[in-house]
């Protein structure tokens, strides 16, 4: 039974699109917008060699599904993640999904954070919160992934599956567990960690605060203390002499959630998509301890610094355009724009959220949703990049996290994947991405539960056993070959 090839570039011509859309319309439809989707509609309903059934689907934003009146060729199952299917003279046909190369110095790895992994962090505010009688948290990190003795088992399990950069963080309540005691022994710690890195031929990346305040700062005030900003440039200076070899640095990871969240002292969860009003003090004093750790970083010659973001791919509700700018600014914009000029930017995007007059409309109950309670949408990482690139005047970026909780880890490949075709669209377009982290290497506290599995490697609650799940040999090998393809074609 003859199939006819489905000619994408004629369906492009008739649509007055490029071929680079009409192939995210052929085969990742939830990537290109309603308009988009509809002039393919449109253009397909006009060449002869295209059935309606196919078009019908296109225009949904979903391919065609399996039925028994369907003669289905390639792989067996539902549709998965990246591939694509056409209907055609009543015959279901499989189109391999498209490839995408990467440049050849680009960053591939995956991140952790110093409290959600390493356990024990008696000194830090969120220790105190997570013990409160009263506490709002659901349970508390405990020894977490025992990851402080267990770090050169991570780099390995890294660098083992292909990856070739680790970011992770420094715990200033550990450096600094008294204010002026600056503890030798945990330095020498986060050294050994920098030099089991550069032995595995992996890149570090370190982050010099992820969250967390030693206890005797968030009883000043934290962030909001006026001393706070001299405090964390000292706490930088110590840091210098174990940050030889290193390039990459962040400096302070998502002040816009420390705003939001009042240092992590009170307020939210962590993982809401919808969060107050930041408090101004703390996010004029974050960008003043950011740009004082800058300057202090400066001293060493090859680093390059910078601070990450928490992104959503805001969406406005039509004639809400204002209302969605007002929201975004102070909880995002604000920070990204505090960016410009730096070594580079970290874009850490998950979502998207709705904006209408009375703000974020809440997540549909029909769609797709993660274990945080977040829509499945991987498309939000390419536009989060998009609009840090123009926030923040073209300071080039590295995606610091991205990343699903899901105890289906086939789905986790299939949001990566999506997210990574994502993210290539846009440097087709122009925007420099130096590279991608997932978050997370491993399952781990996620500031309140440890019901969100975001690890790329599961880790036993008991024994801390470490069990590599397929998403990182998948992605370590997408990180080997610089070319990102489908695992099921």
């Amino acid at each position: 039974m003859r199939m006819r090839r489905v000619r994408v570039h004629s369906m492009a011509e008739e649509a007055g699109v490029s071929i680079a859309t009409m192939s995210c319309a052929c085969w990742q439809p939830s990537r290109v917008r309603e308009s988009t989707r509809l002039k393919v509609s449109e253009a397909s309903k006009r060449l002869n060699d295209m059935l309606s059934a196919s078009v019908r689907n296109l225009a949904r934003g979903r391919p065609a599904p399996p039925s028994g009146k369907y003669e289905q060729t390639g792989s067996s199952g539902g549709s998965p993640a990246g591939s694509a299917h056409q209907i055609e003279q009543g015959r279901y046909i499989h189109m391999p999904t498209p490839t995408y190369t990467f440049p050849q110095d680009f960053l591939w790895g995956a991140a952790t954070a110093a409290h959600q992994i390493e356990g024990n962090n008696v000194n830090a505010d969120w220790w105190e919160r997570e013990h409160r009688p009263d506490s709002d948290l659901s349970e508390p990190s405990g020894d977490a992934d025992d990851s402080y003795n267990r770090y050169a088992e991570d780099i390995s399990l890294l660098a083992g599956s292909g990856l070739n950069t680790y970011r992770f963080s420094v715990e200033w309540a550990r450096v600094e567990p008294e204010e002026g005691f600056f503890s030798q022994a945990q330095l020498l710690h986060y050294r050994a960690m920098i030099e089991a890195c550069l032995q595995d031929g992996v890149t570090p990346m370190v982050t010099l605060n992820h969250m967390t305040l030693p206890r005797w700062l968030a009883r000043r005030g934290g962030w909001r203390d006026p001393a706070s900003t001299d405090l964390f440039g000292r706490y930088v200076e110590h840091l210098i002499p174990i940050l030889e070899g290193v390039t990459w640095v962040c400096t302070i990871n998502e002040p816009n959630m420390v705003a939001l969240t009042q240092g992590g002292q009170e307020g939210n969860d962590m993982a809401a998509a919808s969060l107050p009003t930041p408090d101004p003090v703390i996010s004029e004093s974050l960008v003043k301890a950011h740009r004082k750790a800058r300057a202090v970083l400066s001293l060493l010659p090859g680093i390059k610094s910078g601070w990450t973001i928490a992104c959503q791919d805001f969406q406005a509700l039509p004639g809400c355009e204002q209302d969605m700018e007002e929201y975004r600014y102070p909880r995002e914009d604000f920070f990204t724009q505090a960016a410009r000029g730096d070594d580079f930017i970290g874009v850490q995007a998950y979502l998207r959220t709705f904006i209408g007059h009375d703000g974020p409309r809440p997540v549909p109950e029909d769609v797709e949703k993660t274990l945080t309670g977040w829509e499945y949408y991987p498309d939000a990482l390419g536009e989060s990049v998009r609009h840090t690139w123009r926030i923040a005047e073209h300071t080039p970026i590295v995606v610091t996290e991205n990343g699903i909780a899901t105890a289906d880890d086939s789905r986790r490949v299939d949001y990566a994947f999506d997210a990574l075709a994502g993210l290539h669209q846009a440097m087709d377009e122009g925007v420099r991405v130096e590279g991608y982290l997932h978050w997370s290497l491993l399952d781990n506290y996620e500031w309140g539960s440890y019901k969100p599995t975001f690890g790329l490697v599961s880790v036993d609650r008991e024994t801390f056993e470490r069990h590599p799940r397929p998403s990182l040999a998948w992605l370590g090998q997408v990180a080997r070959s610089g070319i990102l393809a489908h695992p099921r074609g």
